[in-house]
């Protein structure tokens, strides 16, 4: 019995890979996406998926963008989490003050009768 190490989509001449490695990077940049909203205390658009995204993303703008050296980091499978973390609520951060964060509180409206 051999037990898969990952799936391959091949389509054309492009060939697509999905191993472990992968299926864990995105749940981990979940889990840091949603702590990251809970923290900043704003969410992003389109849920869980864009809490994946602002994980990823940020997992990516800590390690490869602003590389910060001499601090230590818990890895899990190759994703520096502390990092993911950090990154994950500074893109919250803007995307709040990208979306009327500045403004103050938000207005309620009322209907007139």
């Amino acid at each position: 019995m051999t037990i898969a190490d990952g799936v391959s989509l091949s389509i054309g001449n492009h060939v697509w890979s999905i191993g472990l490695n992968v299926i864990l990077y995105i749940i981990i940049a979940a889990i840091v996406g949603v702590v990251a909203e809970s923290i900043v205390g704003w969410r992003v658009p389109f849920g869980i998926i864009g809490a994946v995204i602002v994980g990823a993303i940020g997992a990516w703008l800590m390690t490869n963008v602003i590389i910060i050296s001499g601090v230590g980091d818990i890895n899990l499978w190759g994703v520096p989490v502390i990092r993911a973390l950090i990154g994950s609520i500074i893109l919250i951060a803007v995307w709040h003050l990208l979306t009327g964060g500045l403004n103050g509180r938000r207005r309620r409206r009322y209907r007139s009768a």
